[in-house]
């Protein structure tokens, strides 16, 4: 028997979102009572509701079903469900999916796609190779725990075209579009950005810490459409003059 290859994870993984979706959306616009939580041979999963169910084999399910949740209980549409597989080593297989406008974002075997019915597109950051001509997007100030951190967001974004607030995961899924320039965040777990990662790396873009190492395990996280402004980002991150 073939074992399984990234194309058919992918496949998995949007019908699962799907099918995510068709069971929140009755509940998205609805009046809901909140609670506030801030503060054997399976794969594992992974996810903000249940932790980290590890399985026997090396790859792990990274979820959240409803990613941007102050938006979902607010009525607005930036929130998504999020499926990641990794594989022990590295991310093969990332969705963001939004039911109420019907579109998917994915990425598998370094290419990464729009979907939306039978609709589909590759998706591509386009070219901005200063921060003078960037759009920064970040979810929201409170995520910047220090004052040096939101000082290193300003220095970027003082330099930036402009700046928007509140994108929450959609920013990563507009910058892999071509629509945003860069995404500036802190205080982020893995199941918010496993799923994007590939979305963004696949589309041409670039997502690390903002250190420049690895961002599986989420904290400070900056994205960069055009690779090459990643470092004058970076450095503006770290307090180096540019």
């Amino acid at each position: 028997m073939t074992a399984p290859s990234g194309a058919d994870y992918l496949e998995f993984a949007l019908a699962t979102a799907r099918a995510a979706g068709d069971a929140i959306l009755p509940h998205f616009r609805a009046v809901l009572d909140v609670d506030d939580k801030s503060g054997g041979k399976n794969h594992g999963i992974r996810g903000e509701e249940h932790g980290w169910r590890k399985g026997a084999s090396r790859y792990t399910w990274v979820i959240d079903p409803i990613d941007g949740t102050r938006s979902f209980i607010l009525g607005q549409m930036h929130w998504a469900t999020l499926i990641a597989l990794h594989d022990g080593e590295r991310i093969v297989v990332g969705v963001a999916h939004q039911p109420y406008v019907g579109e998917s974002f994915c990425a598998t075997n370094g290419v990464a796609e729009w979907r939306r019915g039978n609709d589909r597109r590759t998706l591509g950051t386009r070219r901005c190779p200063t921060v003078a001509d960037a759009v920064v997007a970040c979810t929201d100030p409170k995520m910047f725990e220090t004052a040096a951190e939101r000082s290193a967001f300003d220095r970027v974004a003082s330099r930036a075209r402009f700046t928007r607030w509140g994108g929450d995961c959609y920013a990563y899924c507009l910058l892999a579009m071509g629509l945003i320039d860069v995404v500036i965040e802190a205080s982020l777990e893995a199941y918010d950005v496993q799923a994007l990662i590939p979305i963004v790396e696949a589309a041409g873009g670039v997502m690390t810490g903002w250190t420049g190492a690895p961002c599986d395990e989420g904290g400070t996280v900056v994205a960069c459409g055009d690779r090459t402004l990643h470092p004058e980002v970076l450095a503006l991150l770290a307090g180096a003059s540019s």
